[in-house]
């Protein structure tokens, strides 16, 4: 007998997988036979595993045969907000890191919160933001990527600095350590790029994507008064107003916004906004061009979550960092509010929601959590996997994957053209185990629907596969 699909070489595998889960009708698949290839990045085939193959296959000589019967195999999971560039706060307050860590202290940091991420089974994120430490995302991303790529890490979309307006952001000196109360940031040194009129807007989008940003990120309301103190837009009223100092306001004009996203749209190029109060996402009614996700928005109400589902913009709720900053968040209820938003979120009908979970404010390797908080906030397990997979690519990938050329480039997928070789890390179509996707498999030990937390864990995640290379196996990194 011969195996029904023969690819001869060692850049090929046959993973024999027990139950996989299909990211696109978000039920499972039993007993599966999934090859890939190292070389060209991708799946070549799945197909349902007759007894004749895994009898053959067992008994096969060489390497390339994976033996994952006993595990549940799942497409890479995407974290769509992560920032490689910080580390928890508990450890190292987000001024000191912006202002006091060197840049390379904070790029090896980064490599291993890359490392870390992968292992984890999150085999792409997108980066929001390198908060202080200039350009490093971008030579990041060239280390992570291609067939040699110098360090182990998932696919890395970057959106390099944020976009603010002037006075809006920080590191603001303390009142007291600075006479020139007017200046931002400390020696220099600022946590984003700050923007002023539409001409200002538009160059900066054109200097980012320039240096080759793959997203542009909008500050559009700031109220971090109770995490990062000299954060937000008006956090040197704080000593005469705690109100002042913590209400959520708009930073930018409705036309400075417009001219953002179009400028990026014009180049290629998705945006990103950030935002937390309703108040702030009233732009979303009347706006010209849209955003293509919008970032926390812990109390957004049903109408304007109706807009986003009305305009198909993303919803990256960030769960995970309201959670992690309980403690620094007394008397403000944030945490409560994200929750109660999310629940109802639960209701709307065909709203696109991406994982992610502001990752960096907790630590790294942690990704799951967001999976987690959602599960236990009542959302349906399977639904949260299409979230954190197929989701997550349909949010992070470029524009040329969107429109009417998008779907029939989609409807390409299964004729194996979209070779990594050719199109490149970032270009290549993920989140999915279906032939032309992406090798980007994961696997667990546990039961999702049992115990989807312990399922999720890192430490639960026994196999890693990105690009069809094999990074971890046995619960071991390779």
């Amino acid at each position: 007998m011969q195996l029904s699909h023969s690819y001869p070489g060692p850049e090929h595998n046959r993973i024999l997988a027990g139950r996989v889960f299909d990211s696109y009708s978000k039920q499972f698949l039993s007993d599966q036979l999934i090859t890939t290839c190292a070389r060209r990045g991708i799946i070549l085939d799945i197909h349902t595993l007759s007894s004749e193959e895994q009898i053959l296959l067992l008994h096969s000589d060489g390497d390339n045969v994976i033996d994952l019967r006993q595990q549940t195999v799942l497409p890479g999971f995407v974290d769509a907000h992560v920032h490689f560039f910080l580390h928890p706060y508990t450890e190292t307050s987000w001024e000191d890191q912006v202002t006091r860590e060197t840049i390379t202290e904070r790029t090896v940091r980064a490599v291993t919160h890359a490392k870390k991420t992968l292992l984890a089974g999150f085999t792409t994120v997108r980066d929001l933001g390198t908060e202080g430490a200039g350009d490093a995302d971008i030579t990041l991303r060239k280390c992570l990527s291609g067939a040699d790529a110098l360090i182990p890490g998932p696919r890395y979309f970057c959106a390099n600095r944020a976009l603010v307006t002037t006075g809006s952001y920080g590191k603001n000196s303390p009142s007291g350590e600075n006479p020139n109360m007017s200046t931002s940031g400390v020696e220099g040194i600022t946590g984003a790029e700050a923007v002023d009129g539409k001409g200002g807007c538009r160059a900066a989008v054109r200097r980012q994507i320039g240096a080759g940003a793959d997203w542009i990120k909008v500050m559009l309301s700031l109220i971090l008064h109770l995490i990062i103190p000299n954060y937000p837009s008006r956090s040197r009223m704080r000593d005469v107003s705690s109100h002042i100092a913590s209400t959520a306001i708009p930073t930018f004009h409705q036309d400075e916004l417009e001219e953002i996203i179009s400028t990026a749209n014009m180049l290629g190029v998705k945006t990103a906004i950030h935002l937390h109060e309703d108040a702030t996402a009233l732009f979303l009614h009347d706006s010209k061009v849209i955003p293509h996700s919008i970032e926390h928005g812990l109390n957004i109400s049903e109408k304007r979550l109706l807009v986003l589902r009305n305009r198909d913009v993303f919803w990256v709720p960030t769960l995970a960092a309201y959670y992690t900053h309980r403690p620094a968040d007394t008397g403000s209820q944030r945490w409560e509010k994200a929750a109660s938003t999310f629940q109802r979120a639960l209701a709307i009908d065909g709203l696109k929601i991406a994982c992610g979970g502001d990752t960096g404010v907790f630590s790294h390797g942690e990704n799951a959590l967001e999976l987690k908080l959602m599960v236990r906030l009542g959302a349906d397990y399977k639904s949260v996997l299409q979230w954190a997979t197929l989701c997550g690519w349909e949010c992070v990938r470029g524009l040329q994957w969107e429109g009417e050329s998008g779907q029939e480039r989609i409807g390409r997928i299964p004729q194996l053209q979209e070779d990594v070789r050719i199109t490149g890390d970032n270009d290549v179509p993920f989140g999915a185990i279906r032939k032309g996707f992406a090798a980007d498999i994961i696997a667990t030990d546990f039961d999702l629907e049992e115990d989807f937390e312990k399922a999720v864990d890192p430490d639960s995640i026994s196999f890693v596969m990105k690009g069809g290379k094999v990074f971890k196996q046995d619960g071991k990194a390779v």
